[in-house]
């Protein structure tokens, strides 16, 4: 562990717009806990709170009203000792946003998390300094790899009739249902459902009438059913199957991670698609004029996903070089933290790239099954693309921005704006911002590199070999974390009231 302690005199923040005299002096004592981690010990001196709190009752005693006396012109000790308790908070906030900005200003490390500490617990001292210490993430400092000239294989394609073909039953199982069949369940057959989940005898979750297609594996949010295609072929309506998984270390339940469950599935109905039978009325239906443009939407489809497979197999070659000696170790909170934001950056890259619920489901399953070792791995490339980034100056344009909404709203048929809103409640823009720079960065070193192209038709399998639902077994994944710091000072009940434009 490095210790660094740092008086900080302002000489890290713009002096052109900002008076000196109005700087927060403060004692810094910077902590390397680990490369992604810094524990922060922050002291004020007494000078600087008497001045905060000289400032902040300038600003209230022009304008308190206490009985007995004229707006203004009551004794400042009397307005001193009524607004003690709401100017201690407004100072505490004060002192404590302007020391972490003057932390962040300082440039001592690249912060990628908020403080971590209790902000009702620290008080300002009667006497003597103020002190306050939390523990941040941060980026880990690191010499930029060498990502000039690289040996790279870029895979190709060329989409033939014979590929639209095979494709064309996984489409139109999106827009279908397909006609109810007596005999038992075949391959890409769809069923309906119900299912029971058990842990040593205790049912702990159950499904109603979920549909799946038929295939080799099914996952869920946190197991793998991987006979599931054996089990169920052969199924006919009414027909029960049982099997046992294992919950995957990633599962929200910390306690069920690594144990059996027993699985009984119930056949409620078997469906199958005929894509020689959909007639060209059911085609109008579903908004194409008729087997040609479904044959042109299935080919726009497919080329738009081999680009994403084009590129995450140039980014796979590219970060596994570049981060060939990026072992940081990663605090388990950080993991944690950024796991959900991961397989939420992970769910719009992919609708972006023109990719079914179902295959998203299937790229999040696994994820989520490898939560852990594949939210390390993603941080890690990231760290290394920002820093190429930072140094290249890269940043998203705002027709970046647009292009990447307008393509997340093409395939969630929703409006532009509506997905631009949910991106801006949720956090995710930032996501949004994330995935062009780092894309951006993918294609200059892939501009430099020594590219050979390689045919590849791995890409086009004729039946995928795993279905996925959007559920887990075990119970949710944790939400992303809402800010853990307000700004506003703490309301005191009974106190007399601040004048309303000194609040702030």
């Amino acid at each position: 562990m490095s210790t660094t302690n740092l008086d900080t005199d302002g000489s890290e923040v713009d002096q052109e717009n900002t008076d000196p005299s109005k700087l927060i002096q403060v004692d810094l004592q910077i902590n390397a806990v680990s490369a992604c981690e810094r524990h922060v010990v922050v002291t004020v001196p007494r000078t600087e709170i008497d001045r905060y709190f000289r400032e902040a009752f300038d600003q209230v005693s022009p304008k308190a009203e206490l009985p007995g006396f004229r707006q203004g012109k009551a004794p400042r000790r009397l307005i001193e000792s009524r607004f003690k308790g709401q100017v201690s908070e407004q100072v505490k906030s004060s002192l404590i946003m302007d020391s972490l900005q003057k932390v962040t200003d300082g440039g001592h490390f690249s912060a990628i998390s908020e403080p971590d500490f209790d902000y009702n617990a620290i008080e300002i001292p009667e006497q003597g300094d103020f002190r306050y210490e939390f523990k941040i993430e941060v980026r880990p400092d690191f010499e930029t790899p060498n990502w000039n000239g690289l040996n790279l294989t870029r895979p190709t394609i060329n989409l033939t009739e014979e590929d639209i073909d095979r494709h064309l039953t996984r489409t139109l199982a999106r827009f279908v249902p397909g006609e109810s069949v007596d005999g038992p369940a075949r391959l890409g057959d769809i069923i309906i459902f119900n299912a029971k989940f058990s842990v040593a005898g205790e049912q702990i979750n159950e499904l109603a009438e979920e549909s799946t297609a038929v295939r080799s594996t099914l996952s869920f949010g946190d197991a793998v059913v991987a006979d599931f295609g054996s089990l169920i072929v052969g199924a006919a309506e009414g027909e029960k199957r049982s099997t046992t998984t294992v919950i995957s270390d990633g599962a929200s339940n910390a306690d069920l991670r690594g144990r059996t469950v027993d699985i009984e599935f119930e056949i409620v109905e078997v469906r199958r698609i005929e894509v020689e039978e959909i007639s060209d009325k059911k085609l109008e239906e579903l908004g194409f004029s008729g087997p040609q443009e479904l044959r042109d939407f299935v080919r726009d489809e497919l080329e738009r996903q081999f680009e994403y497979h084009q590129q995450q197999a140039l980014r796979k070659q590219i970060v596994q070089i570049l981060t060939k000696n990026a072992n940081w170790d990663m605090p388990q909170s950080l993991v944690n933290k950024q796991t959900s934001r991961e397989l939420q950056r992970m769910i719009l890259e992919l609708q972006r790239s023109g990719f079914s619920q179902e295959q998203i489901r299937n790229y999040v399953n696994v994820a989520r099954n490898n939560a852990r070792e594949s939210t390390i791995a993603a941080l890690r490339e990231h760290f290394v693309l920002e820093k190429i980034a930072e140094e290249l100056k890269i940043e998203p344009s705002q027709q970046a921005y647009d292009r990447e909404v307008n393509l997340i709203a093409e395939q969630s048929e929703m409006s532009p704006r509506k997905i631009r809103a949910r991106l801006e409640k949720t956090g995710q823009m930032d996501a949004i911002r994330n995935q062009i720079v780092e894309r951006e960065v993918i294609a200059v070193i892939a501009q430099v590199a020594s590219l050979v192209d390689v045919a590849d038709t791995t890409f086009l399998k004729q039946e995928p070999e795993s279905s996925s639902l959007d559920f887990t077994i075990t119970g949710e994944l944790a939400a992303i974390p809402e800010a853990q710091h307000d700004n506003a000072p703490a309301a005191h009940p009974g106190a007399p009231k601040l004048p309303e434009n000194e609040k702030n």
